[in-house]
């Protein structure tokens, strides 16, 4: 942390302690995407040498729609939440910037989602590490996102362990697949859930997932359960099978109701945050 850094957060804490919650944009000059890259930097009105754990969440622009500030000032208010700094990257092409870094789709979305993990892990986290005093190592950061990008947390989180130890999954688009649909495999060629499949590594990754009942009404399978709640359950007992422990290691929330969209995934991004960071 630079010393410019520590002395103007320093000072903002001071003059703005009641907030409890600050929030800075920021723009940053993306080389891997070719772009620049706008930011929502959340923080508690701590002294910058308290050390914070990191939060870094895809389609950041949707979290105003969710009332996350005054969500978070409430969690620090009632004491349930250690300080972090969460991040909110705001999206460009989503259908570009956020998939499966090894592979695209079947329709070839997702070209530069290596360029986005890249972004993450070479160029955002190295940019907070000198302005914030934040922890160092996976146990004390995570990554998140909803829909399409909460596929990308997921991929970024599994390819990326000794970076974020725990990713979360808002509605996450884990039909996502490498071959076209075929109805007589109904199941097969979702990328995420055959390279888990086919993983021999040691998982020490934790896992969020939510799902709502109104996410769409898809049931590619006719088994009676709509596909976003269904991918989610499934890819959970892939997990399950190469070790990872419910509740301990994975958790799911379903929201009776929730609808794909920002304010559903609000009702539950509180929850997400304080497993998160208290596991």
């Amino acid at each position: 942390m630079n010393p410019a850094s520590f002395f103007k957060q320093l000072i903002g804490s001071m003059l703005s302690r009641r907030k409890r919650v600050l929030r800075r944009r920021y723009t940053i000059a993306s080389e891997h995407l070719g772009r620049t890259v706008q930011i929502d930097a959340y923080r508690p009105t701590v002294p910058p040498w308290r050390l914070l754990s990191l939060v870094i969440v895809n389609d950041g622009q949707d979290l105003d729609r969710m009332g996350f500030r005054k969500k978070l000032r409430k969690l620090y208010k009632q004491r349930e939440l250690p300080p972090a700094l969460v991040i909110g990257v705001h999206a460009a092409d989503r259908l570009k910037e956020y998939g499966t870094a090894s592979q695209t789709d079947d329709q070839g979305r997702g070209e530069q989602a290596a360029a986005y993990e890249k972004f993450i892990v070479k160029e955002l986290v190295p940019w907070l590490e000198d302005r914030y005093n934040i922890f160092h190592g996976p146990d004390r950061r995570a990554i998140a996102g909803f829909s399409l990008g909460g596929l990308s947390a997921f991929d970024i989180a599994w390819r990326r362990p000794r970076h974020f130890r725990t990713a979360g999954v808002f509605s996450g688009s884990l039909w996502y697949r490498g071959k076209p649909f075929d109805p007589a495999k109904p199941d097969a060629n979702r990328i995420v859930h055959d390279y888990v499949r086919r993983s021999r590594k040691p998982i020490t990754n934790r896992f969020w997932f939510m799902a709502g009942t109104d996410d769409e009404t898809s049931d590619r399978n006719n088994n009676g359960v709509i596909d976003s709640i269904d991918d989610t359950l499934h890819l959970m007992a892939l997990l399950q099978e190469k070790g990872l422990k419910p509740e301990l290691d994975m958790t799911y929330v379903e929201v009776a109701g929730g609808k794909h969209e920002p304010e559903t995934w609000g009702k539950v991004i509180g929850d997400f945050l304080v497993w998160a960071l208290r596991g």
